[in-house]
């Protein structure tokens, strides 16, 4: 298990690669809600979400060789570790599902990456990137079961809790790399709750089950929540340090699309708007006086989709 010091570490290393995303602090009734609400907007974060931090901590302790890297991705971690590595001057590949969303897709092309869709879910792409790497020697930057990832990953949690006080924070959670890390970073400080939409359950189900268990992966947040098994390092962090975990329905995530875009101006992909549709829903209903925090933590779609 990684530690707040690794985290610590990790941020003191990549903050000059990475932005340090607004915060924002909103009044009781923003959203109709009873209580007011902290959001942090990791949705501006270099390559468009919260991987950023994590591909440049990995990038940044490795020395990748002449191959350069190698990733699979839902989208997001494929554009940032492109991201990353034309920054620090390597080449990169990245492999994605069929169901990677267009804007995703451009984006990873636009940072200079060598793309292949490939496979109808992330668990395909990720095993052809495998072979792919075995092939080339190139350096694998997993998206989420690496603890050098999510220990960058992490570091939106310590950011966030020196911009602002907060009881409760509620993640969106996919292979479980953002969770484990903003656990480790702040879970012995605050309540932890991670959010999964129904057709996206890895870690419920693995709770639930007591150990990492196969899902079958579907709906609306699919390509960036839709790892069919939650990563087995982060799973140990989870089961002792997040203290709840919730599910929305497809409709609660859009739902909180349109509102955040409605209230804040504020464009998030799905995965980006599953925290909220948390509270919105009423899948997390905070005590009296709790302080409760999310992150808007990605951003990646087409503006038409939301607006």
């Amino acid at each position: 298990m990684i530690s707040r010091h690794d985290v610590e570490a990790a941020w003191s290393l990549i903050r000059p690669h990475v932005r340090r995303t607004p915060a924002l602090e909103l009044a009781t009734g923003t959203f109709g809600l009873s209580a007011p609400l902290a959001l942090k907007l990791e949705s501006l974060q270099v390559s468009g979400s919260f991987k950023g931090r994590g591909a440049f901590h990995k990038l940044l302790l490795s020395k990748p060789p002449a191959a350069g890297v190698i990733a699979a991705s839902g989208g997001n971690h494929g554009a940032a570790v492109a991201y990353a590595a034309r920054a620090l001057g390597y080449r990169a590949e990245i492999f994605v599902p069929t169901i990677a969303a267009p804007t995703k897709v451009a984006r990873l092309k636009r940072y200079g990456a060598v793309v292949t869709q490939v496979g109808a879910v992330y668990a395909e792409a990720r095993a052809e990137s495998e072979k792919r790497a075995a092939e080339t020697g190139a350096l694998v930057v997993h998206a989420y079961e690496d603890p050098e990832v999510f220990a960058g990953a992490g570091s939106v949690a310590l950011e966030f809790a020196e911009q602002m006080p907060f009881d409760t924070l509620l993640v969106a959670v996919g292979g479980g790399g953002l969770v484990a890390g903003c656990a480790a970073a702040v879970g012995d400080k605050v309540k932890i709750v991670a959010v999964e939409t129904h057709g996206t359950p890895t870690l419920h189900e693995a709770l639930r089950a007591g150990q990492p268990v196969e899902v079958e992966i579907s709906g609306i947040a699919a390509d960036a929540l839709g790892a069919s098994r939650i990563g087995a390092p982060n799973f140990e962090i989870a089961r002792k340090l997040v203290a709840a975990s919730v599910l929305v329905a497809d409709e609660a995530v859009r739902s909180a699309q349109r509102a955040l875009w409605e209230e804040l101006r504020v464009i998030a992909e799905p995965s980006g708007a599953t925290g909220l549709a948390a509270l919105l829903s009423g899948a997390y209903r905070p005590e009296p006086g709790e302080r409760v925090a999310t992150l808007v933590c990605g951003a990646n779609t087409e503006p038409g989709s939301v607006v």
